[in-house]
């Protein structure tokens, strides 16, 4: 049988550094897709481009400049085309734009390059580059639509036996994860006996009910809260899935 894994992850799990981690996990095996709320995309957009990401959010703003930088709203809008997802739209502007020194460290350009799924699951307003002139709503409605459904097909292939683990997104993936899942039963697709995790720092309502409860009921399978920071738990799971493999 098929190993079958969806990392979905929110932007501190870029945000602090681990996409190296979770693309050596890809090219193992040991993740076969990705999806990421908008932060976690603009982050990793940013290391991609210039090797960094964040900024002071206190001091931008109180005089307006928080989320204003002109490279990253231009570039990541303009990457985003009619009739592609989101993860592929970006992954192959990237593939392009980014410097070698820093492509490396990029989840978006190494999972292009592997032909490994990634999808982006915006909320309109959430984030930053949706107040850039570049923005065109019709695009980011359609782009992360067409996402949506690319994850709908990955969720329905965790049938008996896949994992999805939930790090690091306290309400946009655990929603969306809940409607993939009765989006693909309501198709008619069985969808039991896989795996849920949710790996956070604190334990919120939505990843409980949503990830590691309501998904199994009637259905099979286990769902898990495991508590730490990303940057501990993260690299620590992966030592044991190697350890494991070895």
């Amino acid at each position: 049988m098929l190993f079958r894994s969806i990392w979905g992850m929110g932007g501190h799990v870029i945000k602090c550094g681990l996409a190296p981690v979770l693309i050596d996990l890809m090219r193992r095996g040991f993740a076969t897709a990705f999806a990421m709320n908008g932060s976690a995309s603009i982050h990793d957009f940013e290391i991609a481009l210039v090797g960094q990401t964040s900024e002071d959010v206190e001091a931008v703003l109180p005089d307006g400049r928080f989320g204003t930088a002109e490279e990253t709203g231009r570039e990541w809008n303009t990457a985003l085309k009619p009739g592609m997802g989101a993860g592929e739209a970006l992954g192959r502007a990237l593939d392009r734009l980014a410097p070698a020194e820093h492509a490396d460290a990029s989840l978006l350009v190494q999972a292009w390059r592997a032909k490994v799924p990634v999808t982006v699951h915006m909320a309109i307003g959430t984030d930053t580059p949706h107040t850039h002139p570049a923005a065109i709503p019709e695009v980011l409605g359609s782009a992360t639509h067409y996402d949506f459904r690319l994850f709908c097909s990955l969720v329905a292939a965790l049938n008996d036996g896949g994992v999805y683990i939930n790090a690091g997104s306290a309400v946009v993936m655990p929603e969306v994860f809940l409607k993939a899942v009765s989006s693909v039963r309501n198709l008619g697709c069985e969808l039991r006996d896989f795996t849920t995790v949710n790996l956070d720092f604190l334990q919120h309502y939505r990843p409980r009910v949503n990830v590691v409860e309501r998904p199994h009921a009637q259905s099979g399978g286990h769902g898990y809260a495991l508590t730490g920071h990303h940057e501990i738990m993260i690299p620590l799971i992966a030592a044991a899935l190697l350890e494991r493999s070895a």
